[in-house]
């Protein structure tokens, strides 16, 4: 199964963090390269786990993910800058 996945990385403090919004995973490395090796690990980490307990389907859908044709379509992000007065 192949999966399409938003990343988004950020620095914090001396680490930069990924995030996947899709399955709300997220994990931090040295560098932004390394903290996608570390969030891809988490994520094959988590869909591993969730297909050995049975859940794996269940957890797609509760995350937006719709099958047709026997491929699992992502939900549809909106990632926008936002402007706000404090």
């Amino acid at each position: 199964m192949r999966l399409f996945l938003t990343i988004k990385i950020w620095k914090e403090g001396k680490h930069y963090i990924a995030y996947c919004p899709e399955l709300d995973v997220a994990s931090q490395g040295k560098n932004s390269q390394h903290s996608l090796e570390r969030v891809r690990e988490a994520i094959e980490a988590f869909l591993e786990e969730t297909k050995k307990m049975g859940t794996l389907e269940e957890i797609l859908r509760m995350s937006g993910f719709v099958k047709r044709k026997g491929a699992w379509k992502p939900p549809l992000l909106s990632i926008s800058p936002l402007e706000v007065k404090v």
